[in-house]
This record gives C-alpha cells, sequence and structure tokens, in this order.
C-alpha cells in the first residue's frame, strides 16, 4: 500500500478513536474474503497507528476464534474449516463486547499459529490502557448462523477489496506454503474457500469503507 493511501487510513482511525466515548474502546472491523488482504493491510495499520497514537492499539484477530481441530472432528466439520460453522461466533461475539465496554481491565483474547493452523488460548491481550481495538477476518458483515452479533459491536468495518484471480493464486500458493500439495490446494480453493468467498462479498455493501488491495 502506498504510503499516503495508508496515512489516509490512519488519519480516519485515529479521528474515530478521538471521536469514541471515553467508557468506550474503538472497535474498527477488516473485513474482506479469504486471501484478500486483511492481514497484510493490519500488519501494515498496527505500526503507523502506534506511531501515531501510541501504545493504545491492541489487535484481536478472528482467526483465534477457529474452532480446534479436534471440535472439527467431532462436529463432522473438518473439511469446510474456514466456513462460518468452523469458527466460536459466540465467544468472539462476547470477547468484542467485552474489549469495547470492559475498559480499564486487561482482556485476554486468543490467537492463531498458522504453522500449526490452531488457535492458542489466550495469546493475546487488550491491554486496560487501550482505546482502539483492531479485528479483522472473513465474516464480520456476515448477517446469518450468529455472525449478525458482530457488526454492531464494530466502529466501523472496511472492507479489502482484491481481484478474484489474484486473490486465488495468492491462497493456493497460501495452502501450499502450509502443506498442502498444489493439486490439494488447487481444490481446497474451489469447494471451501471460493463459497466462503461468495459469502463474504454478500456483505460488502455493509462495509463503511472499500479499500482497493
Amino acid at each position: 500500500m502506498k504510503p499516503d493511501a495508508l496515512g489516509g487510513l490512519v488519519d480516519r482511525a485515529a479521528d474515530l478513536v478521538a471521536h469514541t466515548p471515553s467508557d468506550q474502546r474503538c472497535l474498527l472491523g477488516v473485513v474482506g474474503a479469504p486471501g484478500g488482504g486483511k492481514s497484510t493491510l493490519v500488519e501494515a495499520l498496527l505500526p503507523a497507528l502506534a506511531a501515531r497514537l501510541g501504545d493504545v492499539v491492541a489487535h484481536v484477530p478472528m482467526d483465534g476464534f477457529h474452532l480446534a481441530d479436534d471440535q472439527l472432528d467431532r462436529l463432522g466439520r473438518r473439511e469446510r474449516k474456514g466456513a462460518p460453522d468452523t469458527f466460536d461466533i459466540d465467544g468472539y461475539a462476547a470477547a468484542l463486547f467485552r474489549c469495547r465496554h470492559d475498559v480499564g481491565h486487561d482482556v485476554f483474547v486468543p490467537g492463531f499459529e498458522r504453522s500449526l493452523e490452531q488457535p492458542i488460548a489466550a495469546a493475546r491481550v487488550v491491554a486496560a490502557s487501550a482505546r482502539l481495538v483492531l479485528t479483522e477476518g472473513n465474516y464480520l458483515l456476515h448477517d446469518a448462523d450468529g455472525w449478525d452479533q458482530v457488526h454492531p459491536l464494530l466502529t466501523e468495518c472496511w472492507y479489502v477489496d482484491l481481484a478474484d484471480d489474484v486473490r486465488r493464486q495468492r491462497l493456493v500458493a497460501r495452502h501450499v506454503l502450509f502443506g498442502k500439495a498444489p493439486d490439494e490446494a488447487v481444490a481446497w480453493v474451489e469447494t471451501v474457500d471460493e463459497p466462503n468467498a461468495r459469502l463474504v462479498a454478500d456483505g460488502r455493501a455493509r462495509a463503511d469503507l472499500v479499500i482497493a488491495s
């Protein structure tokens, strides 16, 4: 992302924080399809926001609320890992509610270890001093399967948009990097990631801002 574009996003986020009541934290959601660049944007925003606002910025990735493989096996959903019903949506919504309203207290949240493809309990903390929380994931604007709890908790939600052909290429490369054979990676993208991407795209119109990735 060009520095001037990133600077504009930092300005917008800082303005959101400035207009958030003192008894709440500002929650900024970043949403987009699998492989669309959500995490890349958040990784750029976090240090830029810290430089602007100081040590008051926290990060709560939606991926930390993946159900563990043992639970997916129990439910018969492991072959659809990444679909809306393979996350602890109630836990995610409860954590976001605490992040927004439990000001002055540390809030511990899970992280996600990409090399293991597993959530890690209490791997992250939203410090008591935090004023801005970034959270990114696929389904922040999804309006079914319990995900409709999320959008009302967000101060704003930004949609990251990327051309589908580029996004699919990135996804295949990512799956190969983390252990799938090339043919298996292509099949996973077509049968699992792309149906999820269509669900994500359905929420695009509800975003407060659309960002070209």
